[in-house]
């Protein structure tokens, strides 16, 4: 790694940070959870180690995710969090504050704006910018969204979903809800404790979204099965359960709904030109969320535009922050905040 490296780019999300370096890509993608034990309020694991102790630590050692919804839920720990990942991310040798850029979601206020700027900062940046996730969802997807056309980007992470049409380098109309992966993983753990009297935790309920989740109900033959363990909600002891897609999606059909709601909202708001536009290319889906069986598929029945994942949904924006870094020029209009 050459001394003049001074640049990262991070997508903190609310369930991962991914890390991107120009010239090396993803150099870190590690779950943005913190273990801190509650006697001294140290901080004791960061990243992979502290997810695995999610449900698992006893009384005097608290795991959990500092940002909530996409946000900066507890300040000290999420500059904690970035300080650990921008020294991994730049090896221990390194003497120089790199330049960072961080995403963050489109319906963000201005004082949760400048939290992430002042996390960054003191967690060794020299100079710190914001972009909102859409915009570096569609640069890392490919789009050209310089030109003067409609382009509508679905970003769908752990905490938030951001919908925005973006042309000429700027958003048109955007939202931001905060129904994403993690609220499809708690209306799993949910449908279950209720169908099956089961109590799961939230990595068991993520495991069986990934493994067997769909949006759309699925033929009979088609249907994939996954063994699912908890306790039993009536005697309290271990028991395990067949959960099978079509529960998934009966469980998760509430919180698609809320999600293609945003979708059609922007698409109503969005000018007829533009429109026009985005019939003929499609909705381009990101984020590590819409990798769920025929996503794309329930999009497309619910609001009649095609849609499509980007290549590697999950590092679209942190790719759009490495391609934003190396064009800082280009694409200073999208840019905000900077110290």
């Amino acid at each position: 790694m050459s001394i003049f490296t001074k640049k990262l780019g991070i997508d903190l999300g609310t369930a991962n940070t991914l890390v991107f370096v120009p010239g090396r890509g993803i150099v870190l993608n590690e779950p943005s959870v913190v273990a801190v034990s509650k006697d001294d309020n140290k901080i004791l694991a960061v990243g992979i180690e502290a997810k695995h102790m999610v449900g698992r630590t006893p009384d005097s050692i608290i795991a959990y995710r500092p940002l909530k919804d996409g946000v900066i839920a507890d300040y000290r720990v999420t500059e904690a969090m970035l300080r650990y990942f921008i020294g991994k991310a730049l090896g221990k040798w390194n003497i120089w504050k790199p330049e960072v850029m961080v995403s963050v979601p489109a319906g963000v206020t201005g004082t949760e704006r400048r939290a992430v700027i002042e996390a960054a900062l003191r967690a060794g940046a020299k100079s710190a910018f914001v972009v909102k996730e859409p915009v570096l969802a569609a640069i890392g997807a490919g789009i050209p969204i310089h030109e003067p056309a409609g382009h509508m980007v679905v970003d769908i992470g752990g905490g938030t979903t951001d919908v925005a049409v973006i042309s000429l380098g700027g958003i048109v109309s955007s939202i931001s809800v905060k129904c994403a992966g993690n609220r499809l993983d708690a209306a799993i753990a949910d449908y279950i404790k209720k169908t099956f009297n089961l109590v799961i935790g939230e990595q068991m309920a993520e495991e069986i979204k990934i493994a067997v989740g769909s949006a759309v109900p699925v033929e009979e033959a088609e249907e994939l099965t996954m063994l699912v363990r908890g306790r039993d909600f009536v005697t309290g002891l271990p028991r395990t359960t067949d959960v099978r897609t079509n529960d998934t999606v009966k469980a998760i059909g509430k919180e698609l709904r809320e999600i293609v709601r945003a979708m059609r909202d922007v698409l109503q708001e969005t000018p007829p030109e533009l429109s026009a536009d985005i019939i003929d290319r499609g909705i381009t889906m990101t984020g590590g969320s819409s990798h769920l069986r025929n996503f794309p598929e329930l999009v497309f029945r619910r609001t009649g535009v095609k849609a499509a994942l980007a290549k590697d949904p999950l590092f679209c924006v942190a790719r759009g922050t490495g391609i934003a870094l190396d064009h800082l020029d280009a694409y200073k209009k999208s840019i905000i905040a900077k110290r």
